[in-house]
């Protein structure tokens, strides 16, 4: 069978463009992607993701690409177009990411993440959406409630929560769909998979107040981070970005309860929700 490279859709953005740019210098200098690799330092697997616009170059990548093609700082100048510019398909691309990592460290300040969430929570929280019909939500909860069978599998990734106190005292539904959630998630506050810290009240402001963040570890060891709004997401691959999200993580760490103190105060709010 005659291979046939994959389609490339240069204009859906700067990370597409950089791609189809990098496919057409390597075939017009008559290069394969073993040989470029070899010329850059880099992987043929590296390099036929970047050129379908699956993976975002390496910040090392532009600039040895521009010495090999003698481009001067075209491939640099997308790259940085690339990683500031906020991608249609990043969502999707978050999705990926969160199925295929090893390490998941999650903040939740209004709402838990959803990979704690319960099926009646998750409905609840969905119902709050004024632009969702009935089977909308349902079709959300699905998907949200799917996105945990890999927590079940052989080998699950480590998970790591910090979680507002407020979170715990907002009622959302009836006292026993808060019930549920709350002891489904003092289930997973210490376990070998994982962890669980409640960010009190005493703690003060913080820079994370008001929003989601989530960081990802790949098993390659690449790490992303996607912070998330009232309105909107960002996902970071920029390394520079990464590294600034996962101190402002550390911080939030070192200021919650201890995991013994927070199963202690996930078990007084259970309280106030008693069936």
């Amino acid at each position: 069978m005659t291979f046939r490279p994959q389609a490339l859709t240069p204009y859906l953005s700067a990370r597409h463009y950089f791609g189809s740019e990098q496919r057409r210098h390597r075939e017009r200098a008559g290069l394969s992607l073993v040989q470029l690799a070899e010329i850059v330092n880099s992987s043929k697997s590296t390099l036929a993701r970047i050129e379908t616009a699956d993976l975002m170059p390496p910040p090392d990548i532009p600039s040895r690409l521009d010495i090999a093609f003698g481009t001067d700082d075209r491939f640099h100048g997308l790259y940085e177009l690339a990683r500031r510019e906020i991608h249609p398909d990043q969502y999707k691309r978050y999705m990926d990411f969160e199925s295929r990592s090893q390490v998941i460290e999650q903040y939740g300040a209004q709402a838990l993440p959803g990979l704690l969430q319960t099926e009646e929570y998750a409905r609840e929280l969905l119902r709050c959406r004024d632009d969702l019909s009935s089977e909308q939500v349902e079709e959300r909860v699905t998907a949200r409630m799917s996105r945990q069978v890999r927590l079940r599998a052989d080998n699950p990734p480590f998970r790591w929560a910090i979680i507002d106190e407020s979170v715990l005292l907002r009622p959302l539904g009836s006292p026993d769909c808060m019930h549920e959630q709350l002891a489904s998630l003092l289930e997973q506050v210490d376990t070998p998979n994982s962890k669980v810290q409640v960010m009190p009240f005493s703690a003060g402001l913080h820079r994370l107040l008001g929003g989601a963040l989530t960081l990802l570890t790949l098993p390659d060891d690449t790490c992303v981070a996607y912070e998330e709004g009232f309105e909107a997401g960002h996902l970071y691959e920029d390394p520079a970005a990464v590294r600034k999200w996962g101190r402002q993580y550390d911080v939030l760490r070192a200021n919650s309860l201890t995991l013994g103190e927070s199963a202690e105060r996930i078990r007084t709010a259970m309280k106030g929700y008693r069936p």
